[in-house]
């Protein structure tokens, strides 16, 4: 029979002082444990409530402060990125949640441990917990390095998807002019053209590509220049 954590060992291996145990014990019970065991109160399905609230709050203030000149539309999409459930189950996951996430056996032989949905749930009842037991104050604490690292990685992400921004930003940290984009060929007809397009910085040519517009063939092209010059790697591109 698997060792299930308990809310005092959970606690004290992150280091939270929790003074209301009930609160901590009740944020990692799911439903499925209190079918089989009745003498446990309440599932943590209100928890998670006031904690997605909670995080959807705290995430949007750390955002506002963190990026002080970040428009209006990407902090809305930051912060859909950093409470989205894959993201959530991964900070779960970073604190092993899972091996406190009281389940029922049929829940925990299916892999309950591991599956996004309720990592997410449970990292939501969490905070929930923590916001009830502490302030808002112990929540941002607590959560701040969680978003510290994982909003790099977003912000990464979101700039390879417009990769010539990106391009244009590592030239002029290199001292060089913002790339040129040179059209070398098209053909096709006039309904279905294909556009081949080089980038060059620094007069050098660092990357080709080709689409069915000049717009999408020198996105292309910043792609494969950000590939060969090592920009990101290339497992994001």
């Amino acid at each position: 029979m698997e060792k299930v954590e308990s809310p005092q060992e959970l606690a004290k291996r992150l280091n939270l002082k929790f003074k209301d145990w009930l609160l901590l014990s009740r944020a990692l019970t799911h439903r499925s444990y209190l079918n089989e065991h009745p003498e446990a109160l309440e599932d943590n399905e209100r928890l998670e409530f006031l904690g997605d609230a909670v995080l959807d709050f705290l995430v949007a203030v750390w955002l506002y402060h963190r990026y002080p000149e970040m428009p209006e539309g990407d902090l809305t999409r930051m912060r859909s990125a950093l409470v989205h459930t894959e993201q959530l189950a991964e900070f779960a996951r970073r604190i092993e949640l899972g091996r406190a996430m009281r389940l029922g056996r049929g829940e925990a032989q299916a892999g309950g441990r591991d599956r996004p949905s309720l990592l997410c749930d449970t990292f939501e009842a969490l905070i929930g917990a923590l916001y009830l037991d502490q302030g808002l104050e112990a929540v941002e604490a607590f959560l701040s390095p969680f978003l510290e690292e994982a909003a790099e990685e977003v912000l990464l992400h979101h700039r390879v998807e417009d990769p010539k921004s990106l391009l244009q930003e590592w030239a002029q940290s290199q001292g060089f002019a913002a790339p040129r984009y040179v059209t070398r060929n098209v053909y096709g007809p006039e309904h279905a053209k294909v556009f081949e397009v080089e980038v060059l910085i620094n007069g050098k040519v660092c990357g080709w590509g080709s689409g069915s517009s000049k717009h999408a063939a020198t996105k292309s092209a910043a792609r494969d220049a950000i590939r060969r010059l090592g920009i990101v790697p290339e497992t994001m591109l």
